[in-house]
């Protein structure tokens, strides 16, 4: 299975939290998009089989038009073989963009799957966090979607925002639910250093919640998600039977993918990375101009892969398979992390089932450092 990335980098105003790449300033779209068009026509011998996935990311996918996303489409099915039996067609939206007629737009183009960026129900929040849409608007938008025939609906929602108790974030998952939408990926509100929290961080202004304080809204939204019928497939991501999100399974698995457009990224599903330059401008001059991808490219080592791998798997449903390991990198995890394994079983963090290596639901809440732990 391979999948392709197209990254939007525009968006209406900056949210508060945000470090992907991306610019409120539309000056430059034509020639992103135009940039973007010859780069698929450039990449085309990089995916062998059949594209089962597009996903439409940013930025924010939703503030381009119709026609600007239908150019895009018919370069990829002009430069690629599509399963469009399978195909997994996924847009980034935000609701404040998604109208009646937009939503109707976005199906006749083949949209099969809304990824609708939420993020709270609870006013303060959503303006501390600077999102263009408000409460109502999160609402309505999921009930308009599906009453446009969307079923393949996912939400984000955003833990961890300090607060005096839990009642706002219990009553943002009670909402989301109301709404019954397969498939819910929640993140913990993360401070990255060069945004408005991060500066606000620094001089005071602002002051994330405790650790304690996240890990118990992330326990509350795991067992409360658990009894309403979801499947925790990945530490941040749950979904009802056959709602998993193809495009980012087929990341966790390893699978190829292409990344279109400034800050993508790609994999060749064996060694070879691929950084697209984060500048709206350089990146369009060195296509228009150059005829060439300004980006960087990764030859990963077998250290590289093992890491990788194992940083992957574990935040995942399946887990890390142990023979997979042995089989394409001779490395015997079992054995070589013998010790830092009894530790992390002794902890209650492991769940073995064959030779697969699973975290517990406690042992998710440390994924990162237990990966860490792991590596090469």
């Amino acid at each position: 299975m391979s999948g392709i990335y197209l990254h939007i980098p525009f968006c209406k105003q900056a949210c508060h939290y945000c470090d992907f790449h991306f610019s409120t300033s539309l000056k430059t779209k034509d020639l992103v998009l135009d940039s973007m068009l010859k780069e698929i026509e450039m990449q085309k011998g990089f995916l062998s089989e059949k594209i089962q996935t597009i996903y439409f990311g940013g930025g924010t996918p939703s503030i381009l038009s119709t026609q600007e996303l239908g150019n895009l489409l018919e370069g990829i099915n002009k430069n690629f073989t599509i399963d469009s039996e399978n195909l997994e067609l996924t847009l980034e939206a935000n609701p404040d963009d998604l109208t009646t007629s937009k939503l109707k737009e976005l199906a006749s183009l083949g949209v099969n799957r809304l990824s609708i960026g939420l993020q709270s129900f609870h006013e303060p929040h959503l303006k501390m966090m600077n999102r263009a849409h408000n409460a109502e608007e999160s609402k309505q938008c999921v009930k308009m979607a599906q009453d446009a025939g969307f079923s393949n609906l996912t939400i984000d929602l955003i833990y961890g925002i300090p607060a005096s108790d839990h009642s706002i974030w219990e009553n943002d998952l009670a909402t989301a639910l109301e709404l019954n939408v397969p498939h819910i990926s929640s993140y913990c509100l993360t401070v990255e250093p060069k945004t408005a929290l991060g500066q606000w961080s620094k001089t005071g202004k602002f002051k994330p919640a405790e650790d304690e304080f996240a890990a118990e809204q992330f326990e509350y939204l795991v067992q409360t998600l658990r009894r309403k019928g979801y499947e925790q497939y990945e530490i941040s991501n749950f979904a009802k039977e056959g709602f998993y999100s193809k495009h980012n399974s087929s990341y966790w698995q390893g699978k190829p993918y292409l990344g279109i457009g400034p800050g993508a990224h790609s994999f060749d599903g064996h060694k070879r990375r691929q950084y697209n330059v984060s500048n709206n401008p350089k990146y369009y001059k060195s296509i228009l101009n150059h005829h060439k991808l300004d980006c960087e490219v990764e030859h990963l080592t077998r250290e590289d892969g093992i890491n990788e791998y194992l940083l992957t798997t574990l935040r995942t449903s399946w887990g890390c398979d142990t023979e997979h390991l042995k089989n394409i990198y001779q490395f015997d995890l079992k054995e070589e992390k013998k010790k830092e394994l009894e530790k992390m079983n002794d902890a209650g963090w492991l769940v073995w089932k064959e030779n697969k290596l699973i975290l517990s639901s406690s042992g998710k809440l440390f994924a990162d450092q237990i990966a860490s732990d792991l590596f090469l």
